[in-house]
Parts: C-alpha cells; sequence; structure tokens
C-alpha cells in the first residue's frame, strides 16, 4: 500500500496564514487596535501594535487598561480557536472560508502588573483546559522582556457546539 505524499510546504504555510488572517479579520475589534499575530507552527504570538491612540494616560503615558484589556482577551480567543482547530487545518478541512464560531467569554480576570509604556506589546496564551463545552484560558503581556509582564488574564469560555454530521 503507497503512503499518501505531503502537501508541499508552501501550500500548508499558505493555508495556516489564510487560516489565521481569517480569524483575526473575524474581531472588528482586533482590526481596529491594530493587533497582528505571529505565528510559528502552532504556536501564536499577539502583537498590539503601538499607536498613539492606545494611549490612555497621556501625563505618563500609559496604554489605557481597557485596550490591554481587550488585547489580552483577542489573544486568549484566538489562540483557543486556532489550537482548536489546528488538527483541521493542517487536513485541509478548514480554510479562510470555512471557520468555526468563536468561543464565548464567560468571565474574564486581568491583572494590571504595571504600567503598559508606548510601544509595541505582546502576549502568549496557555491553554489550561480545554473540553467540548468549556476552557480556561491563561495570558500574559510583555513589552521589552518578556520576564516582565506588565498585564495578565485569566479567561474562561464556552465552547462552539460543533456541527453534527448529517447521517441517515
Amino acid at each position: 500500500m503507497a503512503r499518501q505524499r505531503p502537501e508541499p510546504v508552501q501550500v500548508v504555510k499558505t493555508r495556516r496564514d489564510g487560516v489565521l488572517a481569517a480569524l483575526t479579520g473575524s474581531i472588528p475589534y482586533a482590526q481596529f487596535l491594530g493587533v497582528t499575530f505571529e505565528r510559528r507552527g502552532d504556536e501564536l504570538t499577539a502583537v498590539l501594535n503601538y499607536s498613539d491612540d492606545l494611549i490612555g494616560n497621556p501625563l505618563l503615558p500609559a496604554i489605557h487598561g481597557g485596550v490591554t484589556a481587550a488585547f489580552l482577551e483577542i489573544a486568549a480567543t484566538v489562540s483557543l480557536t486556532w489550537a482548536t482547530i489546528w488538527d483541521d487545518v493542517e487536513s485541509g478541512a478548514i480554510d479562510a472560508t470555512s471557520l468555526p464560531r468563536l468561543p464565548k467569554t464567560i468571565d474574564f480576570t486581568i491583572d494590571y502588573l504595571r504600567s503598559g509604556l508606548p510601544r509595541d506589546a505582546y502576549a502568549r496564551a496557555r491553554i489550561t483546559r480545554s473540553g467540548r463545552r468549556y476552557a480556561s484560558v491563561q495570558v500574559e503581556a510583555w513589552q521589552d522582556n518578556r520576564a516582565r509582564p506588565f498585564a495578565q488574564g485569566l479567561g474562561h469560555f464556552v465552547m462552539p457546539r460543533k456541527p453534527e454530521a448529517s447521517g441517515v
């Protein structure tokens, strides 16, 4: 029995990048804030590209607390969805035109550790539990030094129902 030939690496990368761009594009507030994602394999890093519009206190200056909270929640939601659909993206069952619904936030707690400085910020999420109905995600944001986060969050999500296969 012949083994199936793997897809060319560029086809797989293009599909992954297309799905990630569509996933990020499906969140209008992420577009408004300028949040993008860098991908290394299945690991995502959210990037909040600096803009003067993100400053909440011009005297410090510091990134607005609401922007920080939204950035962490976007990072958690996209990372959770990405981890959930990874196998389907790899197999080609999901592409940029067939994205599933996003998880719904139950609650999201933010710890503001220090002021967000007027520069780019980064965040990575770690999924601590992911089941059929519920998921828990921790996320951490930093700027110049990953060992010195300026905010962290913990979110709980309701997972979207998977479409049932229609059978007779």
